[in-house]
């Protein structure tokens, strides 16, 4: 699937022509494309930005799948990438993204734009188990209903790390909505 919006180098323009574009002010810079300045962002175009970095066999997680549900106004500086295929690739390397290998379940993910993203609840439940700094700071830009999905998600899971820190963290920040 692929955006009447959404331009990327070396596709029909070139990078140097991408650039004169922005600086005239008829384009403007998404994740890893270019939409034309008075496009409206959404969830499908975020993610079908990120389609040049996770292809059909990585899932956008973490801070990246939070932008993309609009959880963050900027995208993160690195992406982050995990497998969503079955088969095991050989370890993906970039300068915009950070790759994990273990595979994430087809119930955890959902497909946006064409690329592969981590559902609501995960991306909450994932973002809590991290525990850091900046991760709290982007779940406390997430919803109630986003944030109680998220504890649904990890009350659901049996063996899962950090759980509990994670429950302990959501509830912190739902107790403050």
């Amino acid at each position: 699937m692929s955006s009447v919006f959404l331009y990327f180098p070396g596709g029909p323009l070139s990078t140097a022509e991408l650039s004169a574009a922005c600086l005239d002010g008829h384009l403007v810079g998404l994740g890893e494309g270019y939409v034309p300045a008075d496009t409206v962002e959404t969830a499908s175009l975020r993610a079908a930005s990120l389609r040049s970095l996770a292809g059909v066999h990585l899932a956008a997680i973490l801070d990246s799948a939070a932008w993309v549900h609009g959880a963050l106004d900027e995208p993160p500086v690195r992406h982050r990438l995990q497998r969503a295929s079955d088969r095991r690739l050989h370890e993906p390397i970039g300068r915009r993204f950070v790759y994990r290998d273990p595979r994430i379940p087809d119930a955890d993910l959902r497909r946006v734009g064409g690329v592969a993203v981590t559902t609501v609840p995960r991306t909450v439940a994932d973002l809590a188990r991290s525990g850091t700094p900046e991760h709290r700071g982007v779940l406390e830009r997430f919803d109630r209903d986003a944030l109680a999905s998220g504890v649904r998600w990890l009350d659901a899971s049996r063996r899962v790390p950090h759980k509990h820190a994670a429950l302990r963290t959501l509830a912190e920040i739902l107790r403050t909505r």
